[in-house]
């Protein structure tokens, strides 16, 4: 049975709205916009290892063969995928991520403006976590 973080997906959305009040509204162009199935790849992918972005390897390959298929969280839409992949990055490095991933991320159709808007939402994110961790062990 799949399980699907509906309180990430639910954050990562307020987590938008955050940052889009922090810089204002006239910050974000009508072009940085993610739809709703968008927002829900990019909470998704908070769970993604970097070791998902790689292709399996023999062994990997050798174990789903012996013991059945093993999780694969890559996505079958082309455009899709590469926001997955350009959102665990982040997810891990924010900004630092390699430009070989932005170029791709780019030629998949999104833009540079849903680039800053997916990054800075995902920072807020982080942000939030920390401050509700250290929340947690000084009360």
């Amino acid at each position: 049975m799949a399980y699907v973080a509906f309180q990430e997906i639910g954050a990562a959305i307020s987590a938008v709205g955050a940052a889009t009040s922090q810089q204002g509204a006239s910050a974000v162009r009508p072009d940085a916009r993610l739809s709703a199935l968008e927002w829900q790849v990019v909470a998704l992918a908070r769970r993604d290892r970097i070791a998902s972005l790689r292709e399996p390897g023999r062994l990997t390959r050798a174990i789903a063969t012996i013991f059945g298929e093993t999780r694969n969280p890559r996505l079958a839409d082309p455009s899709l995928e590469a926001l997955r992949r350009m959102a665990v990055l982040s997810w891990h490095h924010g900004y630092s991520v390699p430009s070989n991933e932005v170029r791709a991320f780019l030629a998949a159709g999104y833009t540079p403006d849903q680039y800053e808007l997916m990054v800075d939402s995902i920072g807020t994110a982080l942000a939030g976590s920390r401050r509700a961790a250290r929340v947690a062990t000084a009360g």
